[in-house]
Order: C-alpha cells, then structure tokens, then sequence
C-alpha cells in the first residue's frame, strides 16, 4: 500500500507537537513572558491544564520522559507540595480569567503516587482554579494498577485512561525493561470497565529491540481483542547519547529502517481493517470515540499529548519540565524537579526556557498543523517556501497532489506527512541554508 522511499525518510525531522519545537526554545524568554502572557489573558478564556507527575515505580530504558524512581515517600510528598504551590501561584496569576475545560495527568506515571494523593491534588487543582466538570484524563502504569485506583478514578469522575503497553511480545519487554504479562493489561482494562470507565488508550510501540514484525502484528492481535478506544502507534527513537538509560538497550538488535517502515505500514493496515478511524501519522480510533468524530470534522489538533480534539489553543503546564502553550508563547519549567521545588517555594514562577511566536510563526505552525490533523493546507501555504519545488519530489511520488485549491496529503504520503510539513519549518530551512 505504501511505497518505500528511504531517501525521504532519512532526514530526522521533528514530531511537532508544538510549533516551534523544543528545540527553538531558550532561556531569553521564560518567566517575565509567561507572567505578562497570563496577566493580558482575557476573561473567560478557555484552558487545558496539564500535571506532571516524573516519577515512576520503575524505569523502562527506551523511555525518553522526564521522569525519575519515586523511591522515598517523603520525595513524592516534597514534589506534591510544590505541585500545589504552583497551583496556588499560577492561579493568583490568572486572576479567574481562565475558564478549565480539561485537565490532564502525566508523566511518569502520576499512579506512582497514592490515591489519596491523586484525589486530594486533583481536588486542589479544581478548587484554586473553580474548574467546575472539566474532562479529566489520566496516564497510567498497568503494572502499577490496582481496583483501588479504579475506584479512586471512578469517584473523581475520569473520563479517560491511558495504558503504557508498548508490546505484549516477552522477550522484547525484556529488552526494553518492562515486564508486563499480557494478563495485567487485560485485568487493567477489565478492572477499569468494571467501574464505569470505558475511554482507554492504548500507546504502542514499533521499531523496539528484537521486535519482528511478527511480535507486532501478534500484540495488534491482542490490543484489536481487547478493543480499547484509542491505539497510539508511536516509533521507539533511540538516543543514547541524549538519554543515558537507552543505553541499556544493544543498538544492533533495533529494527532498521526498511523493517520499521514495514512495521508502520502494518499497524495502520490492521487497526484501520479492524474498524479504527487513522487519525494524522500515528494514531487510532474507534469511529465512536470524540477523536474519530473530531477527525470526520477536521477538528482535531496537535499538542504535547499528540493528536487530540482538545480545541483549547491554551494550556497551563504545571510541574517539572511541564510546557504551557499560549497564543503567542510557548515556555517550559524547569526540568530539574530540585531546582523547580526551589523556585515555587520560593514563590516564583517555575518558567526558565521558550519562545515567543509572532504572526508569521503562528501562520507557519497553523499550516503545519492543518498538514498533520487535516492532511491538507490552502495550496496558497506554498508561497511560504523558500523555493516552491522543494514540494516536487513528493508531487513526482504521488505523496501529495491539488485538489480543489488545496495541497493534499495523499493516502500513499501519510507515512512522509512530518516530512512534508517539515518543508514549512522556517527554522529547519534556515538551517539547511547556512549549511549549504
């Protein structure tokens, strides 16, 4: 179904979960920004609020998360009182302005804290910022799972979960130091049906050490079986060099690159033959899910949890290393989660890195956007390139075509879309200039 065009794939080219990425950002712009940004916030506007949890039970070594072994209770219970000072500093900030819609948990696992921990900051969260009923998604560890997290996330009214599976295939579990026989996953989700919440994600992963395309095609057997709602497909990014515990995983038994394109193309045939709706270059969902309609409406949009119908352009990150997304900023805290207890104690604001985004920025990240969501931009986008025949190779492969005043995306090029949207990346390009 998908050609092959390894060339094209070659140049490592960012997941764009914001625009500009990560890397743009630096500490000329943080907290002085981020303090004017939510004092010029006008009434009423609607928020997502995303905590970050960094820690975990046990890290897996192909993780790229900020996130730390939750060991000591009395660390959990020093990083849970800063998460409150933040709550508390960055409210009296907003001055109410904000309107919460949606609040997220991440990590790290946020079910390496206790439910009684879980219950009492979602409830300081909703309090200080009068969140009223926003929808409420929390990440989880299943091998950290219990009934009593179930109940816990019933009673706080949890419209949605997602699983950390990544591969049901035992041996490459073990090469990626997550062991998590597949009974845990289907008591997880049968546990968590049996309480009333039925909107589960499953993340997947391809392109894992020892992973055929056998193991694959056997754990989408087994995730179709167990029908959750949602299916994130990602492919595993090794980088040792940036992320010491990938170290621990042998570089020569990673799939290569022919192998992971197979293993790509694989997933999206069976879960799209399986019923679920492919939404953008990496993720799934049952044609009833709120994601799948979004999709049919060209609703949905892309931020730091991926493709979602959130249609918030501002969210709130609180915690270490947690990026907040305003119209015209984007900031991160501190990552170190020391120095960021030390700056909310000390009641400042944790931002230290990001950058600001002008209208000529945000028109380039609107069209890069509507690249990934909708699969199509107005083909006028193509004045913005510096050289408008950059598009050719992928015209000439039948990757994208015209249609209707539009530049499409094809069914063929869903696999390159990154890299087409690439092309519009005014700091990618810029780069390559100065190379040339």
């Amino acid at each position: 179904m998908w050609s092959y065009h390894p060339e094209l794939l070659a140049k490592p080219v960012p997941r764009y979960t914001s625009y500009p990425t990560a890397v743009e950002f630096h500490d000329g712009c943080g907290a002085d920004q981020y303090v004017q940004a939510l004092s010029d916030m006008p009434p009423g506007t609607p928020l997502s609020l995303y905590v970050h949890i960094p820690y975990c039970h046990s890290i897996c070594w192909y993780c790229g998360c900020n996130t730390g072994a939750a060991g000591k209770a009395q660390r959990l219970t020093a990083y849970l009182d800063a998460l409150e000072k933040e709550f508390v500093l960055i409210g009296r900030l907003l001055g109410g302005r904000g309107k919460i819609r949606r609040i997220a948990f991440g990590g790290g696992s946020p079910n390496a804290i206790t439910t009684m921990e879980f219950v009492r900051l979602l409830d300081r969260i909703t309090t200080i910022f009068d969140a009223g009923t926003p929808e409420i998604s929390v990440e989880l560890d299943p091998r950290g799972f219990t009934s009593e997290w179930a109940v816990a996330l019933a009673a706080s009214h949890v419209d949605r979960v997602s699983l950390g599976v990544q591969t049901f295939a035992p041996h490459v579990q073990e090469a990626i130091g997550r062991i998590q026989p597949l009974a845990d996953i289907e008591k997880s989700v049968s546990t968590l049906r049996r309480h009333g919440i039925d909107s589960i994600n499953f993340d997947l992963m391809y392109g894992l050490p020892q992973q055929s395309l056998q193991d694959l095609n056997e754990t989408l057997t087994q995730t179709i079986e167990l029908q959750p709602s949602r299916v994130s497909l990602f492919g595993y990014a090794h980088m040792p060099g940036m992320i010491p515990r990938q170290r621990r995983i042998d570089g020569d038994s990673l799939p290569d690159a022919a192998l992971r394109f197979e293993q790509s193309e694989l997933g999206y045939q069976r879960l799209t033959e399986a019923g679920y709706v492919a939404i953008g270059f990496d993720h799934f969902a049952l044609p009833t899910d709120s994601l799948a309609i979004a999709a049919s409406e060209g609703r949905v949009h892309r931020n730091f949890q991926g493709f979602t119908e959130d249609p918030n352009e501002t969210l709130i990150g609180f915690g270490a290393s947690a990026i907040s997304c305003l119209p015209g900023l984007l900031v991160q805290n501190e990552k170190n989660v020391g120095r960021y207890r030390s700056l909310v104690s000390s009641d400042m604001v944790a931002a230290v890195r990001g950058v600001t985004r002008d209208q000529e920025t945000r028109k380039r990240g609107a069209t890069i956007s509507s690249l990934l969501c909708q699969g199509h931009v107005d083909a006028g986008a193509a004045n913005m390139l510096p050289d408008v025949h950059l598009l050719d190779i992928f015209d000439e492969k039948g990757l994208i075509c015209q249609r209707d005043g539009q530049l499409v995306i094809t069914e063929a090029g869903r696999p390159y879309a990154r890299h087409i949207a690439c092309l519009f990346d005014q700091f990618r390009t810029r780069q390559e200039a100065m190379a040339a």
